[in-house]
């Protein structure tokens, strides 16, 4: 048996050194090589693979320790490209377990790593070791114990101090929290409305840039007139306070003539009342008034300074006695061409009638119908 081992161990060798060769020469010289440098490898071992996206495209070769640092070599495949700024990190995919080696990022075009590059420890990365988190915890306890800032109890009062603040208030704060779940869900309900809010803010804001050359002139206009009613600001408070005292003689004059200024405004309606049931006189007056004025100035002789017109009085006061009922029909039928009415005035006066209009007993009836209010413009009995 000895003799039989001594045999298979030279074969055994001579077979591995044959497979390296043929490795080397026939498929070795188309893998891609890498090297990167690493503060540390926990849990990396040659064989470890190297992925990209969480794909295997390689392996691990050698992991070297060198001073402060860990060399790692590795070959990936050739086929796969790695961009020029690509990071070497060792992933923990478990706590316990082996790592790999994961190349990011991706390769979306661009310049690529080239075949033999080496990655310093500014473009590598490990990841955090569960001592360290163990020795950060152990160093926040020991700085917030007795050793340290709770030294002197800061820590306890503290915690004692917020107890008793907080004691008893479970309720309030439970109510705060359904408040505020409350306002979430409204503003959750009503978001169109206030993005719109915000959006119409936007518009608005939007418009003000828009016209900001307006905008300014106004806030300079503005600022013109505060300044002017600063500067007359004394005069505005003497005209305030002069108009404050002429309020309160009128208010005064008001309540002292109260009875006086009632009947004034009393007669004031009752001849507003009279112009407007005369509207038509007084429109036919204002009309008839201009020829009658431009008659009046064309009768005046400014030589002899007088009014230069025959009346022919005697004439129609013999007309007005000796026929009345045809003078007044002359003068009707400039409105009424149909005769109606002359036909009505001849069978009250009759023809021919010397003195129906001219006696005593017609200026009697004139006399008696006369109206002393002047249409009632004036009171009666005065």
């Amino acid at each position: 048996m000895n003799l039989l081992a001594k045999l298979l161990v030279p074969l055994v060798v001579a077979a591995l050194v044959i497979a390296s060769l043929v490795t080397f020469v026939f498929g070795g010289g188309d893998q891609k090589t890498l090297t990167a440098d690493f503060p540390r490898t926990v849990s990396l071992y040659v064989g470890s693979d190297v992925r990209v996206l969480g794909v295997p495209i390689g392996k691990v070769d050698s992991v070297t320790p060198s001073g402060t640092q860990v060399i790692v070599k590795m070959h990936y495949d050739p086929k796969v490209s790695i961009p020029a700024n690509a990071k070497a990190v060792i992933i923990s995919p478990s706590i316990v377990g082996d790592r790999f080696v994961q190349l990011t990022p991706a390769y979306s075009g661009g310049q690529a790593l080239a075949d033999g590059a080496t990655l310093q420890q500014d473009r590598t990365a490990v990841p955090l070791e569960l001592d360290q988190i163990y020795s950060s915890l152990d160093g926040l306890t020991t700085a917030l114990g007795p050793n340290g800032a709770n030294q002197k109890g800061a820590l306890t009062d503290l915690l004692d101090t917020t107890a008793a603040n907080f004691g008893g208030q479970g309720a309030k704060f439970h109510q705060t929290i359904k408040d505020f779940s409350k306002l979430s869900g409204t503003l959750a309900d009503n978001k169109d409305n206030l993005f719109g809010s915000v959006r119409e803010l936007e518009g608005f804001v939007r418009t003000l840039a828009r016209n900001d050359h307006t905008v300014r002139s106004f806030n300079q206009s503005l600022a013109q007139v505060s300044g002017m009613l600063k500067g007359e600001r004394g005069d505005l408070a003497a005209s305030l306070h002069n108009l404050g005292i002429a309020l309160k003689q009128v208010s005064g004059f008001v309540r002292d003539n109260r009875e006086i200024l009632g009947k004034n405004i009393r007669g004031l309606d009752d001849v507003t009342q009279i112009l407007v049931k005369q509207r038509k006189a007084l429109a036919e007056t204002l009309q008839d008034a201009p020829l009658a004025l431009n008659n009046l100035a064309l009768t005046y002789n400014p030589q002899a300074g007088t009014l230069d017109t025959r009346a022919n009085i005697g004439e129609l006061g013999h007309q007005i006695t000796s026929d009345p009922s045809t003078f007044l029909c002359s003068i009707l039928d400039q409105a009424n061409q149909g005769g109606q009415a002359c036909d009505a005035i001849r069978q009250i006066l009759g023809k021919n009638r010397p003195g129906a209009l001219g006696g005593p007993s017609s200026r009697r009836t004139a006399i008696q119908h006369q109206d002393p209010t002047l249409g009632g413009l004036v009171e009666a009995g005065r």
